[in-house]
């Protein structure tokens, strides 16, 4: 019950006559989706992916103090992802998030690389998603220079739309000419992207580092 009341007030904020042309890519749970990397990712009854690494629940980072300076650098930088096994190309997408301060998290799109080398360990930041396709950043207090609904590496997004500690909501315009960012319904950033970079690919959330715990939710989509 409580998720078709989420469906009828997500629909409800949705332009006249988009409602049943829009896709929940939560409908099959995530069994279209991949989890790549070694968090864990899981979809509770009420709808929302939560998603964390294992320290969390093994203590890990308790045991500090007996790991190399190296291997915790490599640990603590390391990214997870989930990732739609089907590719897009010109599209609306809607969520909701919600990360822990401070906390970074994201959302890849157009990305050719399944985000093997955040995964990797240690990472390659020169080829993380937003260095060969795009990410949308979500930025809860971390240090970052990139506030949530910034286009990494393009379009620095306006200040003090997101609310610290609560449910917020981002909206991605995918077109062949632009991307267009929107958080809690107000344009954050938008550029025409770099003609050197793909047209499509998969979508991505982002578990950025050991530290962070992230949930999404109401993950729709729109196809042009």
């Amino acid at each position: 019950m409580r998720k078709i009341i989420l469906i009828l007030l997500f629909a409800l904020l949705l332009p006249a006559g988009y409602a049943a042309d829009w896709n929940d890519l939560l409908r099959n749970g995530l069994d279209d989706w991949k989890i790549l990397g070694e968090g864990i990712w899981r979809l509770r009854s009420d709808g929302v992916v939560t998603a964390y690494f294992p320290s969390r629940e093994k203590q890990w980072w308790g045991d500090r103090q007996s790991i190399p300076t190296k291997e915790l650098v490599e640990r603590s930088t390391q990214q997870s992802w989930l990732y739609t096994r089907s590719d897009y190309a010109e599209f609306d997408l809607h969520l909701e998030y919600w990360v822990n301060t401070p906390g970074n998290s994201g959302i890849s799109i157009r990305d050719p690389s399944q985000a093997k080398w955040g995964i990797s360990s240690p990472p390659d930041f020169t080829k993380t998603p937003s260095k060969l396709g795009y990410e949308i950043q979500i930025n809860s207090e971390y240090s970052d220079r990139w506030s949530t609904g910034s286009i990494y590496g393009f379009a620095r997004a306006r200040e003090g739309l997101q609310v610290v500690g609560e449910w917020n909501s981002l909206n991605i315009e995918s077109r062949e000419d632009a991307i267009r960012v929107y958080v809690n319904g107000v344009m954050a950033s938008e550029h025409t992207g770099d003609p050197k970079r793909p047209k499509t690919g998969p979508i991505g959330l982002q578990l950025h580092d050991m530290h962070s715990f992230v949930m999404f939710r109401n993950i729709w989509i729109l196809e042009y």
